[in-house]
């Protein structure tokens, strides 16, 4: 069955990857239905039975929601 590319859940070095990111202030590039969101990301929380990570735009300061379940592909920048 094809899903789209979309992943059903983050693996386990991916989830790793995005709470050191959290909590070292590391950028992040996220695809979300096709477009690539960059941040610094803030919180990883449970919004209802989801789980959600806030990432803060650099340049404009706007909050970005991405459900962990809508993310197509995660990346951790290290610059």
């Amino acid at each position: 069955m094809d899903d789209g590319g979309r992943l059903k859940e983050l693996t386990t070095r991916q989830y790793d990857a995005l709470e050191g990111a959290v909590t070292h202030a590391r950028r992040v590039s996220v695809y979300r239905r096709g477009t690539e969101y960059l941040g610094v990301p803030q919180r990883i929380y449970q919004d209802g039975r989801r789980e959600a990570v806030s990432i803060l735009h650099p340049t404009t300061g706007e909050e970005i929601t991405i459900y962990l379940d809508e993310i197509e592909k995660l990346d951790v920048l290290t610059r």
